[in-house]
């Protein structure tokens, strides 16, 4: 299928972007190069001036309110919200209607699940690419807040990717996209804590939504076309394409048609344009299958870890709200939260003022409590001559 970006590839661009292109082996990069500028200049604008814009006018006091670490996660969710929906949509189309990639789905077209070219295929690649760079440089540069995980999950997303446009697996990219077919429910759960609906039905219903769509995309059927790829790349092994052709150190048979536009515009000559090569070097599916096998890894844990979190929204016997370790897990710079804390410092500084003239305090103890779902409380005990005392002010 011819790709249905309506925005050609501009020749300059094209120019300026083949020598670098060649010299890193990226063959239909010049093609496409356009989409990722695009797809990453769409996703800073969406972080920089839409979020802020939409939640603003629709949550006007909560955005407001928040630190500015908090602020940061939100404006990345909307993004990462935006991103799946697209992507998926993408994916999706290419999957049920390129007819051309479907024909690649038999047994024996392992040649072109590997090496084969497709220009819808491409953009969807393009737009995944340029949001998985997106996702480094603000991984990179928020670290503290993202995490290691998150960094080393967008190297291995960018490693991918950006290998596809040798090209190499285009038929997989639509596939292992649509673990993005989670990202929805998971953001939507996220949102949830920060708009007051923690424990509510909403919350409830997407949390059985989000561990379903994430269990079925990114563990079951990323798992099984892990291994069909994994098949794929070792059926070319096996067949001797780890072995370089008399003319692979030609570079003039590996660039001939990178930056041809020609093939661009003719959906008839792009399947087999740039399989001339059909060469695979050791180290591509090394790295290939080594960023795969971490993405796998990384959605097991988050799996594990995703379902803990939610439990931890609801009371028992289905959560964990209020047991052992999971009293307190919201996180602060609400201005509801400030409120309560507030209240409770100055219920706390009353009871060691009053404390504070009796001659007999000794033995008194001042203590500061939390309860399960967030408020304060000052609790005095001990006893003296005059009596016991005990009393408790909630916050």
């Amino acid at each position: 299928m011819r790709d249905p970006f309506p925005i050609a590839p501009p020749p300059v661009l094209v120019r300026l972007t083949k020598p670098y292109a060649d010299a890193l082996g990226l063959s239909t990069l010049p093609l496409h190069i356009h989409e990722v500028l695009f797809a990453l200049c769409l996703y800073t604008f969406v972080c920089t001036v839409v979020s802020p814009y939409l939640s603003k006018k629709f949550y006007p006091e909560r955005y407001a309110a928040l630190n500015h670490r908090t602020k940061v996660s939100w404006d990345v969710h909307v993004v990462s919200f935006v991103q799946s929906c697209i992507i998926c949509s993408l994916s999706l189309y290419i999957i049920l209607f390129d007819e051309d990639r479907k024909s690649w789905r038999g047994a024996d077209r392992w040649q072109e699940r590997v090496w084969g070219y497709s220009g819808a295929t491409g953009l969807c690649q393009s737009f995944a690419l340029g949001y998985f760079t997106w996702d480094l440089i603000m991984c990179t540069w928020r670290v503290d807040i993202f995490g290691w995980g998150m960094l080393a999950h967008a190297v291995s997303a960018v490693s991918v990717f950006a290998l596809g446009y040798r090209p190499f697996c285009y038929f997989w990219a639509p596939v292992f996209l649509l673990y993005e077919l989670s990202s929805p429910f998971l953001n939507i759960h996220w949102f949830c804590d920060k708009v007051g609906l923690t424990g509510s039905t909403t919350q409830a219903v997407n949390g059985a939504l989000l561990t379903g769509s994430f269990f079925g995309c990114r563990i079951v059927w990323g798992m099984y076309n892990s291994y069909n790829t994994f098949h794929d790349l070792y059926t070319a092994y096996a067949a001797g394409h780890s072995h370089a052709p008399a003319w692979a150190s030609d570079k003039n048979m590996r660039t001939a048609v990178s930056g041809d536009l020609g093939i661009y515009y003719d959906a008839g000559r792009q399947e087999r344009a740039f399989m001339g090569q059909q060469y695979l070097p050791p180290w591509l599916p090394i790295i290939y299958l080594a960023s795969n096998l971490v993405l796998n890894a990384l959605n097991v844990w988050w799996f594990f870890k995703m379902i803990q979190t939610i439990r931890k929204r609801f009371d028992p016997p289905f959560g964990t709200k209020g047991v052992g370790s999971d009293l307190m897990h919201y996180e602060p710079g609400s201005r509801e939260k400030k409120l309560a804390d507030d209240k409770a410092a100055a219920a706390l500084a009353k009871g060691r003022a009053s404390l504070a003239g009796s001659a007999d305090r000794e033995g008194f103890e001042v203590q500061r409590g939390v309860y399960a779902d967030g408020r304060k409380s000052v609790e005095v005990t001990g006893s003296s001559s005059k009596g016991s005392v005990r009393s408790r002010r909630k916050a």
